[in-house]
């Protein structure tokens, strides 16, 4: 059976048309989007590719200008320089490593760095790896191994032909950028390089400190002295400017900025002035002990104001150039120049040194001999010249004897016997009173065996010997001898007990007793002030760009300790320098003022004696006392006691001091 058919109409000329229109219209879009998409992918592709991958919004961080330094009368210490600083961007770098290192090999060239490949060193101990590298290639991935991803100037300071030609050939380098920033000036040298600091680039461990919050990679932050202590306050605040950069690299336009906000102004108590005259004064010290033969070539000093305890000025040797951490430094480059081999010079001795302080101590020990009852200021000793105790037999420094001595006397001239036997008086059971006796207890109240708390970043205790102490190193030794096996650590007593001749011993400053200059010179200041222990500081005040106080920044509250036959001790400390006897007498004779000190000469196993000398001069309305040490060198009177004598000159009268010919007493 047959389907039906259906009848459809035919379509009319007129749709006809209008399809046929429709149709030719639609080829012509298709068509016109094929040959626009043909021309941006085949002819334009490559080109607009890179604009596309290239082409962004970068933020460039604009570094704060950091806070001067200044001196206590607004003499500038620290200061900043403009500064066009060449920053290699790790991420940034192409990824293959032969392409890496072509950069780093031209960068190097137009620096005018060594292309030759060096040894250079990752790690330490056992994680030590040594790898052939360009120097500039060392230094960048140092960096990058030390904080991954953060920014490595390459070079602080670049001179106009350098950026000029860096910047006309971004695209011949890329990952390295120009960057506008700050450079630390030092408008003294090297006066005051231990006070002052250093800084440079945050590291992996401060990064994870609270106090530096907020910084990134590649950021500048101090790393000692008072850039290190008043580091926030120095900081600043960065900024950051927005650009658009082209896919060389370069700018194209700059976008709206964050300004940086410059960090604060630091006021300190230092004279700038004495601080140059000290540390000359200990150079000439130094030099003074070699010309007699000795080996010396490290010390240091501490001016005190003995009433506020304000650091006058405070001086290390060796010292070191500040201005030179200002510049991208390697590993190899920081052991050669600032390791042990070179003689520590970024070590602080005057506040982190530890040293047995010879006769220096003696005062203490007369004050705890008083405080006891254990002398009189008026109790006579017949001194023979040796002092005896069993089988002990001491005698006083080159033989001397001074027949009968009283307090006064003793300390004028510096009686070793007359201090044996305080030592062995004061001398307690180490059962009963492991802590010590006395002795040890004064000492401690005079400052020794603790920090002083002065505002710097770090600062040795020291060590006041007792019991305890004899016990602590004893197991020190055990502990060394379980863990190197054998028998030769040597690191502590062979006999952990306390006997009375390590009291001996402690009652001139020696044996394992230690401190600082800074600590002997804070004692020093009680003597002087009548039993203040005062607390050192360097800081005074925190400024705004004017020069308007925005903190003052005061130290914590002395202590106050009563001390027993302070007016003999001091007399016999006058006579140190204005006695004809006393052992400082040719140094400071003529000198114009009362000057109370001491001498102190320290024995050292193997070693040249060391020179210690310790002063304060009367002036009630410039208060000062003056500490120096100069290891291996000689007699406290040969080295530091003239050299104390050029820094108190320079305060009193405003002029150093002349070397003075020294006696050789003790």
């Amino acid at each position: 059976m047959r389907e039906p058919r259906i009848h459809r109409p035919e379509a009319s000329p007129q749709l006809a048309v209008r399809v046929a229109v429709l149709g030719v219209i639609a080829l012509a879009i298709f068509a016109a989007i094929f040959f626009r998409l043909w021309y941006l992918q085949v002819l334009s592709g490559d080109r607009y590719l890179a604009q596309a991958s290239v082409n962004r919004i970068r933020v460039l961080p604009t570094p704060a200008p950091r806070g001067r330094v200044l001196d206590r009368s607004g003499t500038v210490l620290v200061d900043n320089q403009p500064a066009v600083a060449i920053v290699v961007v790790p991420p940034r770098l192409p990824e293959r490593a032969a392409a890496r290192r072509a950069v780093l090999a031209r960068l190097s060239r137009v620096l005018g760095k060594p292309t030759a490949p060096r040894a250079c060193e990752f790690g330490s101990g056992d994680d030590r790896v040594v790898k052939r590298l360009m120097p500039l290639e060392c230094l960048v991935d140092q960096h990058v191994a030390a904080v991954p991803y953060a920014d490595v100037v390459v070079r602080t300071a670049a001179s106009r032909a350098v950026y000029s030609y860096l910047g006309e050939r971004a695209g011949e380098f890329p990952g390295v950028e120009l960057r506008d920033g700050w450079l630390r000036d030092y408008p003294l040298g090297r006066a005051g390089a231990h006070v002052l600091g250093t800084i440079g680039q945050i590291n992996a461990q401060e990064l994870e400190d609270p106090r530096f919050a907020g910084i990134g990679g590649g950021a500048l932050v101090g790393k000692s002295g008072v850039e290190r202590s008043y580091d926030h306050w120095l900081r600043g605040r960065d900024g950051a400017e927005r650009v658009q950069v082209d896919a060389h690299g370069a700018v194209s336009r700059a976008l709206d900025p964050l300004p940086a906000v410059p960090g604060s102004d630091l006021q300190l108590s230092l004279d700038a002035r004495l601080q140059q005259v000290g540390e000359r004064a200990l150079a000439d010290g130094i030099a003074r002990a070699r010309a007699n033969g000795n080996a010396a070539g490290a010390g240091a000093f501490v001016a005190l104001d003995y009433e506020s305890g304000e650091l006058l000025a405070l001086g290390s040797a060796p010292s070191y150039d500040p201005a030179r951490f200002t510049r991208p430094m390697s590993q190899d480059e920081w052991e050669r120049g600032y390791g042990a081999d070179a003689g520590s010079p970024l070590f602080d001795r005057a506040v982190d040194g530890a040293y047995p302080v010879g006769s220096t101590f003696k005062p203490v020990t007369a004050v705890a001999a008083l405080a006891t009852g254990a002398t009189t200021p008026e109790r006579v000793y017949d001194d023979t010249g040796t002092w005896r105790s069993g089988a002990q037999v001491r005698r006083n420094a080159g033989g001397a004897s001074f027949g009968p001595v009283a307090l006064e006397r003793a300390l004028t001239v510096s009686v070793d016997t007359y201090f044996y036997d305080l030592g062995a008086r004061l001398n307690a059971d180490p059962v009963e009173h492991p802590r010590g006796g006395a002795l040890q207890q004064w000492a401690r109240r005079f400052g020794f065996g603790s920090a002083t708390g002065v505002d710097l970043p770090s600062e040795t205790p020291g060590t006041v010997p007792d019991q305890r102490h004899a016990d602590e190193l004893w197991e020190a030794e055990l502990a060394c001898r379980r863990r190197e096996r054998r028998d030769d650590c040597r690191i502590a007593l062979a006999d952990h007990a306390w006997t009375v001749g390590d009291n001996v011993s402690l009652a001139i400053g020696q044996g394992d007793f230690q401190a600082s200059p800074l600590q002997l010179a804070t004692a020093y200041a009680a003597l002087a002030n009548g039993g203040t222990v005062v607390r050192p500081h360097v800081g005074l005040a925190v400024l705004d760009w004017r020069g308007q106080v925005l903190q003052r920044l005061t130290p914590r509250a002395p202590r106050r300790i009563e001390i027993p036959g302070l007016e003999p001790i001091r007399r016999g400390l006058l006579g140190v320098t204005a006695d004809r006897e006393g052992t400082a007498h040719a140094v400071f004779d003529g000198f114009g003022r009362a000057v109370h000190g001491k001498t102190g000469t320290v024995e050292l196993d193997g070693r040249p004696d060391q020179s210690w000398f310790v002063a304060w001069v009367d002036e009630p309305k410039r208060p000062i006392v003056v500490a120096a040490v100069i290891e291996d060198g000689g007699f406290g009177a040969e080295a530091a006691a003239p050299a104390v004598r050029q820094i108190l000159s320079q305060w009193v009268y405003g002029r150093a001091g002349e070397l003075v010919a020294g006696s050789a007493r003790r």
